[in-house]
């Protein structure tokens, strides 16, 4: 039976056998067997979670590592959470580590927070504590009514840099974007190296598209009939007043804040999906003189041609870690390296379950990082 000396439990809520690598890892290094269930999908696709074993008043950890199917993952977990829940589990741990839907944290134009919503639906689900990796935004953890462990893999991507970099100390730390400029601060504070910032480039942000909080109040019916007049709220403003508008942005030239010739450039963020954005900074830093390419990410979501992009570019390297898995993604490019997470992710499942303080897995981390 998969019963640790202490008396928890770790299930793994993927479908997919590429996705439960990170969570056999993670086994591995605790000492515990996999726990066991069945996730599948049926034939009209509905999902189907069964526990094969007894759960009642254990600590039960599921690790659910996100696929290109983000929505059937998050239904596995959403399913499994609620099973254990009615199963009488004692506590519910969900070891997510790359969160979904986390670049949706914010409210655009008429949209929704998405990233609120599903924390409250695996509150709801019965989960009572997660542990992630590298949020997106770290205010993300006050949409959940439980806490909430943010770890880093900063310390893992350093040691990369410090032991497979050759001449890491002629480097220099790029951020790809002004908005990504305090992550790679953080880096760069710490490898004791100069920073450069790449500003001017197209930002992923709002759409400029017009909605309709763009549009001109409507004026008064002029039909003469009382009947028609439109309501006060539909009307146009006071005669002789005008709302000041707000000046569009003009993005500047796309220029490198930092001196980067003759240097290797490490481009740092914490995801990379698209990599446009990441092409087109190489493209830039190699003109400017950078003669070796790096960038280190947190999640390789590496989404659509990504591999191919990156296999014709000028990157010399792409480095993230295993949060999200991206076999396939490394057959294509072998350009794509892969550092393993399990090791704190594993310590954090064990601190967590024994009462003792997360401190030492935040230790020298800063509220900036």
């Amino acid at each position: 039976m998969n019963v640790g000396k202490s008396g928890y439990r770790v299930f793994s809520a993927n479908s997919t056998t590429a996705c439960t690598e990170l969570a056999k890892k993670i086994t591995e290094r605790l000492g515990v067997e996999l726990g066991k269930s069945v996730v599948y999908q049926e034939s009209n696709r509905e999902t189907r979670v069964d526990i094969k074993e007894s759960v009642r008043g254990q600590d039960i950890f599921i690790i659910q590592t996100i696929p290109r199917d983000v929505n059937t993952a998050i239904m596995e977990l959403l399913i499994m959470a609620y099973a254990l829940k009615t199963s009488c589990a004692k506590n519910i741990i969900g070891v997510i580590p790359y969160f979904p839907y986390s670049k949706q944290c914010k409210m655009r134009k008429r949209g929704s927070i998405v990233c609120k919503l599903l924390a409250s639906m695996l509150a709801k689900a019965g989960l009572t504590h997660i542990i992630t990796m590298d949020l997106h935004q770290k205010e993300i953890q006050g949409f959940f009514s439980f806490p909430v462990d943010n770890l880093r893999a900063s310390p893992f991507l350093i040691q990369y840099i410090q032991e497979e970099i050759p001449d890491y100390r002629n480097a220099i730390i790029v951020a790809k974007s002004p908005s990504a400029a305090k992550r790679a601060q953080s880096y760069a504070e710490r490898l004791r190296l100069g920073l450069a910032v790449i500003h001017g480039e197209a930002q992923c942000s709002e759409s400029d598209m017009a909605d309709g909080r763009q549009s001109p109040p409507l004026v008064r019916s002029s039909s003469g009939h009382p009947g028609l007049d439109l309501p006060w709220r539909h009307q146009a403003p006071f005669p002789g007043i005008e709302l000041p508008m707000m000046m569009a942005k003009e993005k500047p030239p796309i220029t490198v804040v930092g001196d980067v010739g003759g240097r290797i450039a490490i481009i740092i963020d914490d995801i990379i999906d698209d990599v446009e954005n990441f092409v087109a900074a190489a493209e830039i830093l190699k003109e400017r003189g950078a003669y070796k390419i790096y960038i280190m990410a947190t999640h390789g979501l590496l989404s659509a041609d990504a591999p191919r992009l990156i296999e014709e570019s000028a990157i010399d390297e792409v480095v993230v870690t295993n949060t999200v898995p991206h076999e396939v993604q490394k057959l294509q490019c072998p350009k794509i390296k892969t550092v393993d997470v399990s090791m704190i992710l594993a310590e954090a499942i064990r601190r967590i379950h024994n009462g003792e303080s997360m401190a030492y897995l935040f230790r020298n981390i800063t509220v900036d990082d």
